[in-house]
């Protein structure tokens, strides 16, 4: 299919009420063989019933991911005549959904001949046949994606569960040249040759990948009021989580969030990178470009954001070209909050977490975590503050997490730890800044 003429309209994503009133808010394509006719792909929207119309007709952000510069493998490579099929896990529902796609770290035009949105089939890959919806970009199914620029689809009637999942396919004749991508995505996803974004079947994609490729996010119209947006490094990401289980600690905060009443529930979007620092880029591919540089991509345009959760910090002490003048991490905050305030967001600080055993642990790098922890606790720059240092030392050796929250490695949680941050965080301090 020839590539359509590039939209006219905004290049970054159509973003939502900054402020809402109720609680807010490889990696190898391989070949593969032949397979059935895929089921017809419905390129008309099925109407929406007005009798299920949700009271809030206001997008919302339910699922997010923040991306990186390709710098290696995969990533650097791109694609040709390549389906992606990726699972999305969203937060909060609704009937309608809008697709974010990327291309900011590309080098040339981005091709998308075809895509879809489905749910899924009875297998992993597998999509419901009589879900899949044709995604358009004003009316066309290809869409061009100029270098650098974020898009956003047309409505698709979708009804999508709280707590759900989305199957994304994107046909890409490519060649792509360096792909936009999330590293590790925590999730699988599926590589097949040729337009296979309306196959049924799973098994017709021969390779499988561990990365997000070329996705922004999902925003939903149904009754959430508003999203928070988790700002943070391999710890938000779901470092040392269960892979495939969504156990990142957003997930399970995302759980709690819909035991609220309807008003007051949020969508949930995680912009964790692991390796992520406050101040300098990070020194591997796929860790990100720092907080201050991907706040606006990443937090303050997201679709009807009302608060953004602060957890950073960490990487600045203990990668190499490590940061031992707290003061300067304390400016880094200091500006993130006065930006979120300016949009419109309320801000929630979280406490750096203990990390003692980490193979960078030292001394004097454990003195600049105290410090840096302290103003976070004790200064009254953000609105509120999540103390997960409290919630994950150990109560008898407090430089260190406790065991049973420990992935191991001493620094990331496991899915016991994350749950636990999950818990301690009091809902109604994601609420809107009012302004």
């Amino acid at each position: 299919m020839p590539p359509s003429r590039p939209l006219p309209a905004a290049l970054r994503r159509w973003a939502g009420p900054l402020a809402v009133a109720a609680t807010a808010a490889i990696l190898v394509a391989g070949v593969t063989t032949a397979t059935p006719p895929a089921p017809a792909v419905s390129a008309e929207p099925a109407a929406v019933s007005p009798a299920a119309a949700p009271a809030a007709t206001g997008w919302v952000g339910t699922w997010a991911t923040a991306v990186a510069r390709p710098e290696d493998g995969q990533a650097l490579a791109g694609f040709t005549d390549t389906t992606l099929r990726q699972r999305l896990h969203v937060s909060v529902g609704g009937d309608q959904a809008r697709l974010r796609l990327t291309n900011v770290y590309g080098t040339r035009p981005l091709v998308v001949a075809a895509a879809t949105l489905a749910l899924p089939g009875a297998a992993p890959g597998d999509v419901d046949p009589a879900t899949v919806r044709a995604v358009t970009f004003s009316g066309d199914l290809a869409v061009t994606i100029p270098a650098g620029a974020e898009l956003v689809s047309d409505p698709v009637a979708l009804r999508i569960a709280d707590d759900g999942d989305v199957i994304v396919s994107l046909y890409l004749p490519g060649p792509t040249g360096p792909a936009t991508y999330h590293t590790a995505a925590r999730a699988t996803g599926w590589i097949g040759t040729g337009d296979r974004t309306a196959a049924a079947s799973g098994g017709s994609f021969a390779s499988t990948t561990a990365s997000f490729w070329f996705l922004d996010g999902l925003d939903v119209r149904g009754a959430a009021s508003g999203a928070v947006v988790f700002l943070g490094d391999s710890i938000t990401d779901g470092g040392g989580s269960t892979r495939d289980a969504d156990r990142r600690w957003p997930d399970h905060l995302a759980d709690r969030m819909l035991e609220l009443p309807p008003s007051h529930r949020f969508g949930v979007l995680n912009a964790g990178i692991g390796g992520n620092r406050l101040l300098l880029d990070a020194n591997s591919p796929g860790q990100g470009d720092n907080a201050l540089a991907r706040l606006d991509r990443d937090v303050l345009t997201q679709t009807g954001a009302g608060t953004v959760v602060v957890f950073e910090g960490v990487n600045d002490i203990q990668q190499p070209n490590s940061q031992d003048d707290p003061e300067r991490l304390v400016a880094a905050y200091e500006q993130i909050v006065q930006r979120a305030h300016d949009a419109g967001l309320r801000a929630v600080g979280a406490t750096i977490a203990p990390f003692q055993g980490w193979r960078t642990w030292t001394p004097e790098r454990e003195a600049v975590r105290a410090a840096v922890n302290a103003w976070i606790r004790d200064s009254g720059t953000f609105d509120a503050v999540i103390d997960f240092d409290a919630v994950l030392r150990d109560p008898d050796r407090p430089l260190r997490l406790r065991a049973e929250y420990d992935s191991g490695d001493h620094l990331h949680p496991g899915d016991a730890g994350y749950a636990a941050m999950a818990a301690a965080v009091d809902l109604s301090e994601l609420a809107p800044r009012r302004r």
